[in-house]
């Protein structure tokens, strides 16, 4: 197949599961298509035994959606039915649905249980008996009989019609006539499939059902469907008292998540206003500069409507941030034209002479912005399907800005626009003087700053630097830690218990009612649903029976009812139940933000030509691992330890005693494993079919002595033990098998508690260089290592080609190569701030606070631009480079102030919103908040002096004379008026 990242299988009891993971971009679907006519081509190459494999489009970590507990008023047996025939396949069956599993219940089954010393008494091997039974359950379609009026067909009714034809099938006759039946060597009755499984909700006994959706289907839109027919299911068995009640449906969480960005937005809407309202003085102003927000964003849901987009996390969460960037133009453009009617012009002259002078600066902040956001949408990467609603919703938003402060803003300010002319005569006007008056005393105090800084260069750039380098050094040093996505509050985790391997399914239940005793009584526990007997560390698709595993997911009462996240809790009860439950394993794992079980923060993947090899190396890795801070529940995924009776044969004795292998495989399966997965031995009753299970009876497979003693009859017609021809000992394997990549494979793997799993990862890295790695062995990062050195490589990649894109532009709005460098000097200005944010609100580096730097980097840059661009101005005029840069730091130092403010306080409410999906969010918004206030104080002093440095290597070099282009622009002008002018005149004549 085409388009392969990585393939994986697991290979348990009864089950293997291969996993294929494309690349991104690859088509799912046609992905899906190819590997099913793969595996139709080698049908034919599996066991006659095996089922025919399935194929299904999900993600191996998801969880269910939804979480079922079904009851109703019925026999057990056809409850089940009604569930597993009739309404799992009709839920499976909508739109998204990858999977709908059923744990618990009582399900159907004749039970064939063979006596083995009758048996072996009628010189009948079990083969036989199983083909007897087999072959006497068929119906066969004979042929037609015709008349010269009528066709009519013949069919054979062989199948079995009640138990009692079952028990009374004649299975030998002897030489004397004697009839041998089915009931004579084995006990036959209508009975119910071992319980290898059970479900509880509440500490109740149910029928779980889990609604897995497909990895590109909406949750929500999951969510709804079901509930749809969950209503029209239980009124149409209402007569049954038939009852669905939801025990966690995860689109609740997304919505109540996406409700809280959608407050966020409007107290930041809010907050803005008030601050529109302090710099531009009355109501009337800020309601110009307000206008812009909804209309922008209105437009901006129809672009997302024609994008195919929704209102999901990401976009919402992008809204929620362009609050501040949508009135950054107005504000620029705006301040602009009341600049121009402070110097006596009407309404009208100085809204156009307002924004033409503005007009080539805001194009330039605005394009910054959306070239800063445009790689990372159109690179096709994990991280890039993750953010590009997010970066796509920005890019519409901040263009429709520019055209909304192009258009109505100049508009409203020429129909509307009024100076206002404060006299204090009321507590708000006089409340505004002092306001004003704080901006000339910091205006006065950053000019005296800036002239200082303009003549003592060298000090101002020597403490730039040493800011920066500390800055990183944070990084450096592990005061800022790394990880892949936040981990966030969902109020949900899994209590998983492990028992010995070799216990009963029985006994692994009593502990599991001992913990759930222990959870129910716990005051911020809100709900227990238990599965014993199935684990789901295999990822999606694990059906396999562990009988020594039990797993409880923990549902919380609401975050804000509680003083505790759900990570620090999860190990407090995992120390409370471990003392409880003497000779159980507890381990317990998060769920996280994303909806999916956090088992392994710490995933590294062992590989190796052999499995020994493999595992001896991962051993060490282990003990390695276990010895680092913050490490939880360190393990590795393939364990020994599983009770096994191995059966070793001599080929030679074999040939010798006329048996072959398929009579010894086959016999010993259908001895001990039984016959309910083969799909030529069923019983139909009505519409169901039920499984017919011919094995030994309980007390014929109860030690490694039944193995021993089990009987084949050869090719002569003699019964031979398996203990003639075979060394039968007990030993132990290991739980699972694993291959990555078709080499055999170890995964060590391990929860983070305290610290950052990046953090934990490289120390994990540097302790592996210490092993000795034998030849053949290789280890490579997995799981959230893997992820986010893919995403932070991708991010680094977006971020280098929007420094380039931005210098490109700058160049072709400035027709100039020197002084768009002076703008770029200012990114590394804002990461000084931006870093020391992280580490003061104990934030770690991931793709959304990454994200927040590049979004950064176009805020700043725009402050730098205005600052570069009045001063490019000013020098045309005339006046000095130290004259001019005073003269920019004036005029444009309330515009940034405003623009900084307002940004600043559109992220607090993001930055201190609290809730489930609040963690993803805090690292962003503090990154923008920092970085802001950071650069908003450097670049009014470091801008300049890098300004006055290239001005004077531009002298020196004669690059970039802005006199000059002053000339050719003025003679272009006046030649583009001249030929105009003889064009009116040739007109006329």
């Amino acid at each position: 197949m085409e388009n392969i990242k990585k393939l994986t299988s697991r290979s348990m009891e009864g089950v293997s599961i291969v996993t294929v993971e494309m690349n991104v971009g690859a088509d799912a679907n046609r992905s899906l298509e190819d590997a099913q006519r793969k595996i139709n081509a080698m049908l034919s190459d599996l066991p006659s035994d095996a089922k025919t494999p399935t194929l299904s489009k999900v993600s191996v970590d998801d969880l269910p959606i939804i979480t079922l507990s079904v009851t109703a008023d019925m026999d057990s047996r056809e409850f089940f039915d009604l569930l597993d025939q009739r309404l799992a396949p009709r839920l499976s069956r909508l739109p998204g649905v990858a999977q709908v599993q059923m744990i618990g219940g009582t399900e159907r089954e004749f039970q064939i249980n063979v006596d083995a010393g009758k048996l072996n008494a009628q010189k009948l091997s079990l083969l036989q008996l199983r083909q007897t039974i087999t072959n006497a359950n068929v119906d066969y379609p004979t042929g037609k009989i015709q008349t010269t009026d009528n066709l009519i067909a013949i069919r054979l009714s062989g199948k079995y019609a009640d138990v009692d034809m079952l028990r009374n099938l004649v299975i030998k006759t002897s030489d004397d006539g004697s009839q041998v039946r089915l009931k004579d060597v084995a006990d036959v009755r209508d009975g119910q499939k071992d319980v290898n499984k059970l479900a509880r909700q509440d500490q109740k006994e149910t029928i779980v059902v889990q609604i897995t959706k497909q990895s590109d289907a909406n949750a929500v839109t999951v969510s709804k469907e079901v509930h749809n027919q969950i209503a029209g299911i239980e009124k149409e068995y209402a007569s049954n008292n038939l009852k669905m009640f939801v025990a966690s449906d995860s689109s609740e969480f997304t919505l109540e998540s996406a409700n809280d960005v959608v407050f966020d937005l409007f107290i930041a809407i809010i907050l803005v206003a008030v601050v529109m309202l302090l710099f531009l003085h009355s109501i009337r102003n800020s309601l110009i500069v307000m206008i812009s927000i909804p209309l922008s964003l209105i437009i901006t849901f129809a672009g997302m409507y024609v994008m195919g987009y929704s209102l999901n996390l990401m976009s919402l969460l992008a809204l929620s941030l362009v609050v501040g960037i949508l009135v950054d133009d107005a504000i620029v453009v705006l301040e602009n034209i009341y600049r121009h009617m402070e110097m006596g012009k009407n309404k009208v002259r100085a809204a156009f002479d307002g924004v033409k002078e503005i007009g080539l600066t805001v194009t330039s902040i605005t394009l910054v912005i959306v070239v800063v956001f445009l790689p990372i949408s159109l690179t096709n990467s994990l991280v890039s399907m993750i953010l590009r609603q997010f970066c796509i919703t920005v890019v519409i938003s901040t263009l429709l800005s520019l055209l909304v402060s192009f258009t109505v803003v100049p508009w409203l300010s020429s129909r509307f626009g009024k100076l206002e002319h404060l006299t204090g005569k009321n507590m708000f006007q006089k409340f505004i003087l002092w306001f004003e008056r704080q901006i000339d005393k910091f205006t006065e105090w950053i000019t005296g700053i800036l002239r200082w800084s303009l003549g003592h260069k060298r000090y101002v750039l020597i403490g730039t630097i040493v800011l920066l380098v500390a800055s990183f050094m944070l990084l450096a040093k592990g005061f800022i830690g790394g990880e892949f996505i936040p981990k966030g509050d969902r109020g949900q985790f899994i209590v998983t218990i492990e028992m010995p391997k070799d216990v009963a399914l029985e006994v692994t239940n009593q502990m599991t009612m001992r913990a759930e005793n222990y959870l129910a009584k716990q005051d911020l526990v809100k709900s227990l649903t238990t599965t014993v007997g199935k684990s789901s560390d295999g990822g999606f698709g694990t059906s396999s029976s562990t009988p020594y595993k039990s797993e409880i997911t923990v549902t919380m009462i609401d975050e804000n009812l509680r003083s505790e996240p759900s990570s620090m809790y999860a190990a407090k009860i995992k120390k409370e139940l471990a003392a409880q439950l003497a000779g159980a394993k507890i381990t317990t794992s998060p769920v996280s933000i994303m909806g999916t079980a956090e088992r392994a923060s710490i995933d590294l993947v062992v590989t190796g030509t052999e499995q020994d090899s493999a595992m001896a190396f991962a051993k060490k890795a282990l003990l390695a691992l276990q010895k680092i801070d913050g490490v939880s529940d360190p393990k590795l995924s393939a364990e020994d330890g599983n009770p096994e009776v191995r059966v070793t044969l001599d080929r030679d004795k074999m040939a010798l005693l006329g048996v072959n292998m398929d009579v010894v495989g086959g016999t010993m399966q259908t001895a001990f494993s039984g016959t309910d997965q083969d799909s030529k031995l069923k019983f139909r009753e009505g519409e169901y079919e039920y499984d017919i299970n011919l094995r030994y009876d309980n007390f014929n497979r109860k030690n490694a002595d039944d193995v021993r003693n089990i009987m084949f009859v050869n090719n002569k017609g003699q019964n031979i033990r398996l203990s003639e021809f075979a060394t039968i000992s007990e030993t132990s394997g290991p739980t699972v098998l694993e291959r990555r990549d078709k080499l055999a494979s170890v995964n060590v793997q391990a929860q983070v508690i305290g610290r950052p799993a990046g953090s934990v990862t490289t120390d994990f890295t540097e302790s592996l260089k210490k092993l000795d790695k034998p030849a053949g062995v290789n280890y490579i990062f997995g799981g959230d290592a893997e992820n986010q050195g893919n995403a932070f490589g991708t991010l680094g990649l977006a971020l280098l080609l929007s420094i380039i894109i931005m210098y490109l532009i700058m160049v072709a709005l400035y027709d100039d190569y020197v002084r768009p460098f002076v703008v770029l000097f200012s990114i590394p200005l804002s990461l000084i701030g931006a870093l020391l944010a992280l580490a003061l609100t104990n934030n770690t580096l991931n793709i959304f606070s990454i994200l927040g730097v590049i979004m950064l980097i176009g805020l700043v840059a725009k402050n730098a631009i205005m600052l570069v661009d009045f001063a490019n101005q000013m020098k045309e005029k005339g006046e000095s480079t130290d004259e001019a840069l005073v003269h920019a730091n004036n005029a444009r130092l309330r515009p940034i102030l405003m623009t900084t403010i307002a940004m600043v306080i559109g992220m607090l409410p993001i930055a201190l919103a609290s809730g489930g999906v609040a963690a993803i969010k805090h690292g962003l918004a503090w990154v923008i908040i920092g970085g802001l206030i950071s650069s908003m104080f450097l670049t009014l002093i470091v801008v300049p002096v890098i300004y006055k440095i290239m001005d004077s290597v531009s002298a020196r070099f004669g690059w970039g004379d802005l006199n000059k282009k002053k000339i050719v622009r003025e003679l272009m002008h006046a030649e583009n008026t001249n030929t105009a002018d003889n064009h009116s005149i040739s007109h006329v004549i």
